[in-house]
């Protein structure tokens, strides 16, 4: 990927994931987690090379510059996003996936004073909440998740919650939650509902009461799905109009308005800025 598609993938992940992020340029100034990132970016190809003090220097400056500070050695993969950003320490033999979220004033440091692999190893869309300490050389599975002020010494397996000190599971996914959560995700475009952390360890009563809602709309449509096969195997004629689309066009519309506006902003974003 080059320099320029990267930027702009940056800059996706952030309106993606940040609903405060409202111009391209607004992300360019005021966004130091960002800028720490792409400093990084720098000096570790100045590692890399060989160049040790020059990537030291640099990475102590986006420090003073934007409160993140990541060592030259750390391996980071591609729309990583550090929110706010300050407070937030890398070490040096730390790698991190794809689509990774860490909040301010996250730590994944090491437990050992001896050389080698001490920091630890996150995979792709891991989050690490406000605060939360990941330490030793530990592995932080896909979809692995960090509850704010955790402090986590052990591997997270795949999907998993953590929480409290030190991290304990909360939410291990089955074969029940998972196809509980893709049927509620399923029901919920249909009527123009976004599901957003509606899990079985979300506390939120508001969100738990309309995933219970988008089950049994799922369960009422197959119900009256098979009484209309019962009736027309019979002769009968039922359930042969389509069933009206559901109006959400005020809330629709302006999603998608916001979603062409984050849009275009990004294709016309100039690297000259």
């Amino acid at each position: 990927m080059g320099v320029i598609a990267r930027i702009k993938d940056d800059i996706a992940s952030i309106y993606h994931r940040d609903p405060a992020a409202h111009g391209t340029l607004e992300i360019l100034l005021n966004y130091p987690g960002m800028q720490a990132i792409w400093i990084h970016r720098v000096s570790h190809k100045l590692w890399l090379s060989r160049w040790r003090l020059l990537s030291r220097c640099l990475s102590t400056f986006s420090r003073w510059l934007t409160g993140v500070e990541i060592h030259p050695g750390a391996r980071i993969g591609d729309r990583f996003f550090i929110d706010h950003g300050m407070g937030v320490v890398i070490g040096e033999t730390a790698e991190i996936g794809n689509d990774c979220t860490l909040y301010h004033g996250v730590t994944l440091g090491g437990t050992t004073w001896q050389s080698g692999k001490r920091h630890p190893t996150l995979g792709n869309n891991v989050v690490i909440g406000a605060g939360a300490q990941v330490l030793g050389p530990i592995t932080m599975h896909d979809g692995a998740r960090v509850g704010s002020n955790s402090v986590v010494v052990k591997d997270v397996p795949k999907d998993t919650t953590v929480v409290g000190i030190p991290g304990r599971v909360v939410a291990t996914p089955n074969d029940v939650t998972k196809e509980q959560t893709k049927r509620r995700s399923e029901m919920a475009k249909k009527y123009g509902f976004d599901a957003y952390a509606v899990s079985p360890d979300n506390p939120d009563p508001v969100a738990n009461a309309i995933g219970q809602m988008l089950d049994h709309m799922h369960l009422m449509d197959s119900k009256v799905q098979e009484v209309c096969q019962a009736v027309q195997s019979m002769g009968g004629s039922v359930c042969t109009d389509k069933l009206p689309e559901l109006e959400v066009d005020e809330f629709s519309d302006a999603e998608h308005a916001a979603a062409q506006k984050r849009k275009k902003a990004i294709d016309e974003f100039d690297p000259i800025i």
